[in-house]
């Protein structure tokens, strides 16, 4: 017996009915949502700590803060975004309508990871229900806390007509994935993203992967290192190191390095105290998989800084490898954790040439006082989102997208760009059904004369300007 098939049979019959393709009705899902956020904060937050250790801090500025504030925006402009939006036309079209008309898709499957279990969950589900469309919803069955909440407390917020939350691990997701959708948002590993999307492919179904990688951190010699090892640690160890965008290796000088190693010790030190274990403000390592993956990497190069770890606690210490070589593991796979092994370069062209060797990362930083060397590692690189002299603040942007590019995803969402996400941009032109005389230049018999008129007739305009 299939588990899922009378759920998503409920909500594509809902959908067929025109109910979420209101405004009225939009703006009330995500009304509710915003709800559930302030009504269950202390319940999040409780959540968080249990699955990850996460502080009241790091929970509300990286899941709810976010979260809320995606929903805040989308209220704000939902019509504006639902509008239709009208476009250039060419002297043929110039009495008729032409626009673009953003259309939900359907029924959506929305797969969440655990690392940031909240957040990487609603902001999608933000654009998914802002544009219309019916949800399946699949929290990780990794972070158990934060997926019970969900499946127990979220559904009694919204419609539940048309949203549902779906459990499991592995084998159900993959059942799951072999109904069609008409659109597929996964956040995870590269790994499972190549699962999800070959089973999308399976009936054409578009798919956007959040992704991650190894994402590149080169720090020049022209920086003060206390200010680069305040920013470098706090985006690496913040939630453990187990975020998708976090630096996954610094890229420096050996001068350098002799010179950051000291300052990442002081910052660590005073970021989390002489005993990191007990410190309120450090996570702790998902599950004992992720632990012992992340143990054996501690063997990679040389331990400079941290390197100890207590598996009764999940607990890594903040780390910085050095003499690290490349073939080693830790350089093999994305770390995700408070690992940060640091590589020599001799010049910003030996970096540049070090990240292009490598598949395209989700996030690179570059560290310098000179804008020169920032601006020319942007030009000389790809990735899918860039941050000069700082961690990932370009999260904290709404206004711009954020997506990988090659291995590191496919799409791109967070405001507008997650509502555009999940529509469909249906493109219309309504003409005029008389003044067919305009209209016999295009039928048979042809001519020269018809096709040089015609060809004037359809070239593209730069304005959109009327000719009444």
């Amino acid at each position: 017996m299939d588990p899922f098939e009378d759920t998503l049979r409920r909500l594509r019959e809902a959908f067929h009915t025109g109910r979420t393709r209101s405004a009225e009705f939009r703006a009330a899902q995500l009304r509710g949502l915003g709800r559930f956020l302030q009504e269950n904060k202390q319940l999040l937050h409780d959540a968080l700590a249990q699955d990850l250790h996460k502080s009241a801090f790091e929970s509300e500025l990286s899941e709810v803060a976010i979260s809320q504030g995606e929903i805040t925006l989308a209220l704000r402009n939902l019509r504006a975004w639902m509008k239709d939006e009208r476009v250039p036309k060419n002297l043929a079209t110039q009495l008729d309508s032409a626009f673009i008309r953003k259309e939900p898709f359907g029924l959506v499957l929305i797969i969440a990871p655990w690392n940031y279990p909240l957040n990487l969950t609603l902001v999608p589900l933000v654009g998914a229900l802002a544009a219309g469309n019916c949800v399946v919803l699949k929290p990780s069955e990794i972070s158990k806390s934060i997926e019970k909440v969900l499946a127990e407390v979220l559904p009694r917020y919204l419609d539940e007509s048309c949203f549902a939350v779906v459990l499991g691990g592995p084998q159900e997701t993959g059942q799951l994935l072999e109904h069609r959708f008409d659109y597929i948002f996964f956040t995870g590993s590269p790994r499972v993203g190549r699962i999800v999307m070959t089973a999308a492919a399976k009936h054409l179904t578009p798919v956007t992967l959040e992704l991650g990688g190894k994402n590149p951190c080169y720090v020049d010699d022209n920086c003060d290192p206390q200010t680069v090892a305040n920013r470098v640690a706090w985006f690496r160890y913040f939630n453990a190191g187990q975020t998708c965008v976090a630096p996954d290796y610094v890229l420096c000088s050996p001068e350098m390095q002799e010179r950051l190693l000291p300052a990442l010790q002081s910052t660590i030190t005073r970021f989390y105290g002489d005993d990191p274990q007990s410190s309120p403000n450090l996570g702790r390592i998902i599950n004992q998989k992720q632990f012992q993956r992340l143990r054996a990497l501690l063997g990679c190069g040389h331990v400079a800084i941290g390197g100890q770890s207590d598996e009764s606690d999940r607990y890594i210490a903040p780390t910085v490898l050095v003499d690290v070589q490349e073939t080693e593991p830790v350089m093999q796979e994305e770390i995700f954790g408070p690992i940060l092994p640091i590589l020599n370069v001799r010049s910003v062209d030996e970096a540049i040439e070090f990240i292009n060797r490598r598949e395209k990362p989700l996030a690179l930083y570059a560290f310098s006082n000179s804008s020169q060397v920032v601006k020319r590692v942007l030009t000389q690189t790809s990735s899918g989102g860039f941050c000069g002299n700082d961690g990932f603040m370009h999260m904290t942007l709404a206004s711009l997208p954020f997506g990988g590019v090659g291995a590191s995803g496919v799409g791109r969402y967070h405001g507008k760009f997650s509502f555009d996400t999940f529509s469909h941009h249906r493109a219309c032109l309504l003409r005029r059904p008389g003044m067919e005389k305009l209209n016999a230049l295009r039928y048979p018999p042809h001519s020269p004369r018809r096709l040089r008129v015609l060809l004037v007739a359809m070239e593209a305009r730069g304005c959109s300007c009327t000719l009444l």
